[in-house]
């Protein structure tokens, strides 16, 4: 969700395909285990539309943050564009949240990560207990990062190419042997609408892009029409990837299996590992336990990357091997050691970077182009809909968190209760 692109201006214009990829890519992630789990609720046809309209308010808050940069040199990022619109409350405001989304991610790919390695050592007859499992995968990922961003860059590269081959071979079965009566005619107590509200911070946590869109602006340039073709598309990849996933989950499992799921703390591997028993194949069930250790560890390294270079700027520490270690121990330790203490808390922590997130997704973007307009009255690119579509952006952010802190007080139906 907060991957950060650091994109130099080429002499040839760059594709639109490529801008697009970028934001595909940093928006699909292992949070997307999290949506079958907290979706089981509502089921499959209102998921499928509360996905649908989280979407279109996050690709018009994301044009409204393109809006904002278009006043701004190329190169311009997130921070200057808060604090030159509203402020140093506001900077300050928005960085707390987007360095609180980073640590918490990071503590929620460990934790699915340690449940993805757990089941993986299970399934070659070894017994890893969590905790530990998370230990390796923190140890190794981190040390890829500590090594250079060259490095992460080379590993991305490839766990992305297996990873688009293993979804399309795990996910393709899957979608092949959809039982439509799971879809329309699911299980269990016959109540569905209530589940939406709670369920609303986790469609936002899927569509976390926003943090590229200045890096857009310097890729493309100042071409408003390209950067928000490249986020269209983008977007509505990712979309179409969530609709298949939860497609293929709920037409494989019935809605009471989701139960025990959650019992478990419904994290990535008790997720995986249910799936993996309705495919055809023991090597179609290996392909998407690949699939998920892949996707986590990626999104695990995308997410600290962007923490490790944030923690070296904050504290002022070299990128010599001396510098390079002690932003690691600030990177890394908090949350693992977190993560150790609580092993699945997958879903609970990606719960709370949708708390966080709500600010500079929606919010402060819906400020900011609110503030722009009344700098810059006459400028040439405005989303449509005047102050009613700032004010509806900026009241979806303030109705998701409130409505992730019912939902934590219990206020709020969470299924299965």
């Amino acid at each position: 969700m907060a991957k950060h692109l650091n994109a130099g201006q080429s002499t040839n214009q760059p594709s639109l395909l490529g801008g697009a990829m970028i934001i595909a890519g940093t928006t699909v992630g292992a949070g997307m285990f999290s949506l079958p789990v907290v979706s089981a609720g509502m089921w499959f046809g209102y998921s499928s539309l509360m996905l649908l309209v989280m979407w279109a308010f996050m690709f018009v808050s994301g044009l409204l943050l393109l809006e904002t940069n278009l006043h701004f040199k190329e190169g311009a990022s997130f921070d200057t564009l808060t604090k030159s619109t509203l402020g140093q409350a506001w900077r300050i405001i928005n960085g707390l949240a987007i360095a609180f989304v980073l640590y918490i991610l990071t503590y929620a790919y460990v934790s699915g990560g340690s449940s993805m390695v757990a089941l993986s050592a299970q399934g070659l007859g070894v017994n890893l207990p969590q905790p530990l499992a998370g230990l390796i995968f923190a140890a190794v990922l981190a040390s890829v990062v500590f090594v250079s961003t060259k490095a992460v860059d080379r590993i991305t590269s490839i766990m992305l190419g297996a990873m688009i081959i293993t979804f399309l071979l795990s996910i393709g079965n899957m979608l092949g042997n959809v039982e439509a009566q799971y879809l329309w005619q699911p299980d269990g107590a016959p109540t569905f609408a209530p589940y939406i509200l709670a369920a609303l911070p986790f469609a936002l946590a899927s569509f976390g892009y926003h943090g590229n869109v200045p890096s857009l602006v310097k890729y493309y340039g100042k071409n408003p029409s390209k950067v928000a073709a490249a986020i269209a598309i983008g977007t509505l990849i990712a979309l179409a990837i969530y609709m298949c996933w939860q497609l293929a989950a709920m037409g494989n499992l019935a809605r009471t299996e989701f139960d025990g799921i959650i019992a478990q703390g419904g994290n990535m591997g008790a997720l995986v590992g249910a799936l993996s028993q309705v495919v055809n194949s023991d090597w179609l069930g290996k392909s998407l336990q690949v699939f998920a250790n892949l996707a986590v560890a990626s999104s695990f390294l995308g997410v600290t990357l962007g923490l490790f270079d944030y923690i070296a700027d904050l504290f002022d520490f070299d990128d010599g091997r001396s510098g390079r270690f002690k932003t690691a121990l600030v990177t890394f330790v908090p949350p693992t050691l977190l993560a150790l203490l609580f092993p699945n808390g997958f879903i609970v922590a990606i719960g709370f970077a949708a708390l966080a997130a709500t600010v500079w997704t929606l919010i402060v973007p819906a400020l900011m182009a609110k503030k722009a307009r009344q700098q810059f009255p006459n400028a040439a690119f405005k989303v449509p809909g005047g102050n009613l579509v700032l004010y509806a952006v900026l009241t979806l952010g303030v109705v998701i968190g409130a409505c992730h802190l019912l939902a934590m007080a219990n206020y709020l139906p969470v299924y299965p209760h």
